[in-house]
């Protein structure tokens, strides 16, 4: 999970002295990159910085630090809920509100900026080009985030659930490859850190496919979408957040109270009510077919560098470093085994300068390991493919489920030699073995 304390206070001081970050950047001698990670939680300045910023704004080391110190306690919990047009969400949002109200949590919605944005005259067709109203709308959306984790590190509850009406990733499946990379290119940022920066993302899958009869386009006035339009726009959102670590999606296949129920289920088990577990089952398999996997639309390729730490017995905990193509992010998962597939996992998002520091902590009698892994969705199954670079004629395919009992439907292109869920041999811990 995201600490977004210190960000959020560094943003709150330069705003109060009316300062743009280039402007701060300067005044400490530092990039606007650093100061824009910074503020979203991604990096902290060494000390010699974080003691010129203290006296810049006038307070103590102690003071700008202590705030991080009070406050440790407090779980936010920013999560996305998107999918194709009539897919459910508006009244999703509602069961939400009454499901994670009752678990003591307050919970924050952030609207959806497309339908703000739309009904308000600002649209793709008026705007010079779909780019320059894409970018309008990325923007706003991030805009419009900070300002409700801001919110959120100010309130006195100590759990909070922020629920985005979409997310910043929605807006890929609007463009082109040429209008997303301008768009990039514009705010500063890459796919990976605006996929990644929430804590999970779940995907309510359009009524367009598999419960036709329901869709409307007469409850959301900028829903213009023929039932052929949402299923292939359905597909596009799916392809546009596969990568993320934690992708649920949900179907029609059962009634849609079932549907309701299912994401209320799949969010408690996230964010740990009554507790975080997961069941999760994993296969040897034959080694891919590459090109097959990269060239599937709803594919993505992760680069992982995984290191354990010293624990205790019956623990796991290791690091992670999880990107591609230069662009990082930083997780802490502690593993502890129940029975068969089920075990308790609590994971938390780190900064670059933990994750550094962490490492000082590493298991020397293990060794790091590294591996691409292939996210792959199909069939509103979410697979992960890992591909070691010790092995030539296999692989490990991974599936999380909330029911041991699910079917699991395997893409004829990948080969199963058989499960290895409770084979210990084929845990990365024992693969890490020296």
């Amino acid at each position: 999970m995201y600490d977004y304390t210190f960000g959020n206070r560094i943003f709150a001081l330069r705003k109060q002295a009316g300062l743009s970050q280039s402007e701060l950047a300067k005044m400490m001698g530092v990039t606007d990159k650093a100061v824009s990670k910074w503020e979203t939680g991604k990096a902290k300045p060494n000390t010699n910085t974080i003691r010129k910023l203290a006296a810049f704004f006038h307070m103590d080391v102690s003071e700008l630090l202590d705030l991080q110190e009070a406050k440790q306690n407090k779980r936010i919990t920013k999560i996305v809920i998107t999918g194709g047009p009539c897919a459910g969400k508006s009244t999703a949002m509602s069961w939400i509100q009454n499901a994670f109200t009752q678990m003591g949590y307050s919970v924050l919605f952030v609207p959806e900026t497309a339908t703000e944005l739309i009904t308000g005259g600002v649209a793709p067709w008026v705007c010079g080009t779909n780019a320059e109203y894409q970018k309008c709308q990325l923007e706003l959306q991030m805009a419009k985030e900070r300002v409700f984790e801001q919110a959120a590190r100010t309130m006195a509850a100590d759990k909070i659930l922020i629920v985005c009406d979409r997310g910043a990733l929605d807006n890929k499946a609007y463009m082109d490859d040429a209008e997303f990379a301008e768009v990039l290119r514009f705010i500063g940022s890459n796919e990976i850190e605006l996929r990644d920066k929430y804590d999970a993302v779940f995907h309510l899958v359009t009524a367009a496919k598999g419960a036709e009869e329901f869709y409307t386009t007469a409850n959301n006035a900028a829903r213009t979408e023929t039932v052929e339009e949402a299923a292939a726009l359905d597909d596009k959102l799916i392809s546009a957040w596969t990568g993320h670590p934690h992708l649920r999606v949900i179907d029609n296949t059962t009634s849609f109270e079932e549907k309701m129920k299912k994401l209320i289920a799949e969010i408690a088990a996230f964010v740990g009510e009554p507790e975080p577990y997961e069941i999760e089952r994993k296969f040897l398999i034959e080694y891919p077919d590459i090109r097959w996997l990269e060239g599937h639309p709803a594919c993505r390729r992760i680069e992982i560098i995984q290191t354990y730490l010293q624990s205790s017995a019956g623990e796991e905990v290791r690091i992670r470093q999880r990107g591609a193509d230069g662009h990082y992010i930083y997780f802490q998962t502690i593993k502890r085994k129940i029975s068969g597939a089920k075990r308790v996992e609590i994971e938390r998002r780190l900064s670059q300068e933990d994750y550094l520091k962490l490492l000082m902590e590493a298991d020397t009698t293990k060794r790091q390991i590294r591996k691409t892994r292939y996210c792959l969705t199909y069939k509103n199954q979410y697979f992960e493919i890992d591909v070691y670079p010790f092995w030539k004629d296999k692989a490990i395919a991974e599936i999380e489920l909330r029911d041991e009992g699910a079917a699991i439907v395997f893409p004829k292109q990948i080969k199963v030699i058989r499960e290895v869920t409770d084979d210990d041999a084929f845990k990365n811990a024992s693969l890490a073995q020296m």
